[in-house]
């Protein structure tokens, strides 16, 4: 650790600053398109449902670090235009991750009670309104859980973008390998690093959840605890003073 000097921690810090870009471009890209894929492999036309169905079964089927060369290293040539390498990779990941997010937003919104459609229907809610005011605010907190996981899996998944030499936290500590001809301090740093920024979205995560459950009037196990425990003391203090009127 000694050996690494206040330059190659700044190039550290760089590419931690660089992946969480990475992260977040990418998680607002794959975001739009899992709600958008999602939706559509639940539409009503089946065209709609087979062209969403074949997005989402050609993304998850290919390799995106292959998409990603395909992306920067083909575009120019069919094109005549290249994206620089950060937005490439943001592009390759986020259409990436976003087929998978999508199976997720379709689960999540069948797994919709149809008791619930009715509910839509009985209001007069056009399927716009219904989807946006019944099935998708039911279905929300359902998704959060698998999507933090994925998008844990895409945090760790911006390491890739290191062989398009982007400075994220594998490039930086590539060359810090290089510069200190130590691989065991590094990479541990680059493991903590990891560790710090996928517990962070964890947590942030969860405070998601918690609030979209409260939305729909869903409290937490520890909540439900609660509230219970206090049922239970009212009930016993109403059973006690029976007693001591008796």
């Amino acid at each position: 650790m000694s050996d690494i000097t206040p330059g190659l921690w700044e190039l550290l810090i760089k590419g931690l600053w660089v992946t969480v870009q990475l992260t977040v471009y990418s998680a607002a890209l794959g975001a739009v398109v899992a709600l958008v894929i999602g939706l559509a492999r639940t539409h009503r036309l089946w065209i709609v449902r087979f062209l969403s169905g074949a997005y989402f079964e050609i993304f998850r089927g290919t390799s995106a670090l292959v998409f990603m060369f395909l992306v920067f290293f083909a575009l120019p040539i069919g094109f005549g235009w290249q994206l620089v390498p950060m937005w490439a990779a943001v592009l390759a990941m986020g259409l990436t991750y976003g087929a998978y997010g999508s199976e997720i937003v379709r689960g999540a919104v069948a797994a919709v009670s149809p008791a619930q459609r009715e509910a839509g229907i009985a209001l007069s809610f056009t399927p716009a309104q219904s989807l946006r005011k019944v099935i998708l605010p039911q279905a929300w907190p359902e998704m959060i859980p698998p999507l933090n996981n994925l998008l844990i899996e895409l945090l760790k998944g911006t390491a890739l973008v290191s062989i398009l030499g982007v400075g994220d936290i594998s490039f930086g500590a590539q060359l810090v390998r290089n510069a200190t001809g130590q691989s065991a301090p590094v990479y541990t740093v680059v493991l903590v690093m990891y560790f710090v920024l996928a517990f962070v979205l964890t947590r942030g995560m969860r405070a998601l959840e918690r609030q979209a459950k409260a939305g729909i009037g869903q409290a937490s196990p520890k909540r439900r605890k609660l509230s219970l425990r206090q049922t239970n003391d009212v009930a016993a203090s109403g059973v006690s003073a029976g007693s001591g009127g008796a």
